[in-house]
C-alpha cells in the first residue's frame, strides 16, 4: 500500500510510548485506541515517581506533602495550557460518567421550572443518559436525531429544537461510532444566542484535534485522559462562573472551594500528578514537528497529529470504499474525521475481532456504549460494529498489516 509522507516520525513519536519496548506487545498492533490509548511515558514516568516519593495526603506542612500538592497543582496548570483555559476551569473526576452523573445532579436543582434539555442519540451514553434521567424530574428532554443513513447530526435539526424553554444542550464534538467531527463552536454559538449551557463530549476528539476550548465556547467541554495518552480520569473544563452558580455536589464545608464542588467523589492523586505528563508529552510533539507556527506549542502538536493522521487514514479509506460487504459508519474521505472506523458486517463484529487476533490486531466489536446511535442507523446492537480506532503513533506498516488482515477475516479465511 502507498501512504502520503509522515509529517512526525513514527520511530521517534513511539520511542515516548513504554509499550513500544514491552515485549509482550511485540508484533501486535492495536487498534482500539478509541477504547484507551497507550499512556506516554511521560506520564508513567510521574506516576510512578508519585508512587515512590510522594504518596501521601497531599497539601500538608512537610516537604513530601508540599511536593506532592505542587505536582498535582501542576497538572492543573499544564492541561490549563493544553485546553487554553484557565486553571480553575480544570475538575478532575474519578470518569467522563461520574463526572456526568454529578453535573446531570447540578442541573437538576439548578433548572428553572419548565426547563427544557436536547441531548442527542449520536452520543456515548455518558454524554447523554444522566442528562436524558431528567425526564423524571420535570424536566422536558429532547432529542437531535442523527441521519439514519450517514450517522450526521445536522445543524437544521439542533435549530428546530431550540427555543426559551432549552437551558442546556449536550452533544458529542465527534462521536465515538460515527467519527465525524461535528461543528462544535457553531452549535456553541447557536446554544449560547439561545441562551442555553453547552456541554461538549470531547472524548472522541481530544487525542485527534484542537480542543481550544476558548475557541469552541464551551460552557462545559469533557475529555477522558484514559484516551488521551494519560492515566484513567475523567477531565472536565467548566467555565468558573458556571461552576460556582451550579449547585454544591460536594461535602458542604468544601462548598466555597471550586475544584471540589462538581466532583464529589475525589480521585487517585498520583494520577492527577501524573496527567501533567500529556502536556509534557505534546510540547514534544511540538518540537519534533519543527516550525514556530503555530506559536502555541499544543496547537501545533495538535496540527502535526491531525496531519499525522489523515495520511494514515488514507489508504484505509481507499480499500474500505472498494468494499461492498462494508459498510462504513460516517465521512468516506479523511477530511472531517477522526480515525475511528465503525464497520457494520454480515459477520457478528465480535466474531472479526476475534479474527483479527489471530492476525495480531488488535480491535474489538460491539455497540461502544453508543447502542442508540447503532439503533438510529439499523445496527442491531447485539451484533455491533467492527471499531478500528488508531492514532498519530500507528505505523504506515501497521494500517498495511490491518488492511491484509480484514482482506481475509473478511472472506472467512483464516
Amino acid at each position: 500500500m502507498h501512504a502520503s509522507p509522515l509529517p512526525l516520525d513514527p520511530a521517534a513519536v513511539r520511542a515516548h510510548f513504554p509499550a513500544f519496548s514491552e515485549p509482550s506487545l511485540d508484533g501486535w498492533a492495536f487498534f482500539e485506541n478509541a477504547g484507551g490509548s497507550y499512556p506516554c511515558g511521560e506520564v508513567v514516568d510521574r506516576l510512578a515517581d508519585f508512587y515512590r516519593r510522594t504518596k501521601v495526603q497531599p497539601y500538608a506542612p512537610y516537604p513530601a506533602a508540599e511536593a506532592a500538592g505542587e505536582a498535582m497543582e501542576a497538572a492543573y496548570r499544564r492541561l490549563a495550557a493544553v485546553f487554553n483555559v484557565t486553571a480553575d476551569a480544570i475538575h478532575f473526576g474519578p470518569s467522563t460518567s461520574a463526572n456526568t452523573y454529578a453535573l446531570a445532579r447540578a442541573f437538576a436543582r439548578h433548572f428553572r421550572p419548565g426547563a427544557a434539555i436536547i441531548v442527542t442519540n449520536q452520543d456515548h451514553e455518558a454524554n447523554s443518559g444522566a442528562f436524558r434521567r431528567l425526564a423524571t424530574e420535570a424536566v422536558e428532554v429532547r432529542e437531535w436525531r442523527v441521519d439514519p443513513v450517514t450517522g450526521h447530526l445536522d445543524i437544521a435539526g439542533l435549530e428546530r429544537l431550540l427555543d426559551d424553554k432549552v437551558a442546556l444542550v449536550a452533544f458529542p464534538h465527534a462521536s465515538n461510532i460515527v467519527g465525524e467531527f461535528n461543528p462544535a463552536a457553531e452549535i456553541c454559538a447557536l446554544v449560547a444566542e439561545a441562551g442555553a449551557i453547552s456541554v461538549v463530549d470531547g472524548v472522541a476528539t481530544a487525542p485527534h484535534g484542537p480542543p481550544d476550548i476558548a475557541a469552541v465556547g464551551a460552557d462545559i467541554y469533557l475529555v477522558s485522559t484514559y484516551k488521551f495518552y494519560g492515566p484513567h480520569l475523567g477531565l472536565m473544563t467548566v467555565r468558573p462562573s458556571l461552576a460556582k452558580a451550579l449547585p454544591n455536589q460536594g461535602h458542604y464545608f468544601n462548598d466555597a472551594d471550586l475544584g471540589k464542588r462538581l466532583t464529589p467523589a475525589g480521585p487517585d492523586h498520583a494520577q492527577i500528578a501524573a496527567a501533567a505528563g500529556i502536556a509534557e508529552y505534546l510540547e514534544a510533539i511540538a518540537a519534533l514537528a519543527g516550525g514556530t507556527e503555530p506559536a502555541d506549542p499544543y496547537r501545533r502538536a495538535f496540527a502535526a497529529i491531525r496531519a499525522q493522521e489523515q495520511a494514515l487514514m488514507a489508504p484505509l479509506v481507499a480499500f474500505l470504499a472498494g468494499r461492498p460487504d462494508v459498510r462504513l459508519i460516517g465521512p468516506a474521505g479523511t477530511d472531517n474525521r477522526a480515525p475511528t472506523f465503525s464497520l457494520a458486517t454480515r459477520q457478528p463484529a465480535a466474531e472479526l475481532a476475534a479474527s483479527l487476533a489471530d492476525h495480531k490486531i488488535m480491535a474489538a466489536g460491539g455497540h461502544f456504549y453508543a447502542v442508540r446511535v447503532l439503533e438510529a442507523l439499523g445496527i442491531d446492537p447485539a451484533h455491533g460494529v467492527l471499531r478500528l480506532s488508531f492514532l498519530h503513533y500507528t505505523t504506515q506498516d501497521e494500517i498495511d498489516r490491518l488492511i491484509e488482515a480484514l482482506k481475509r477475516v473478511l472472506a472467512g479465511r483464516p
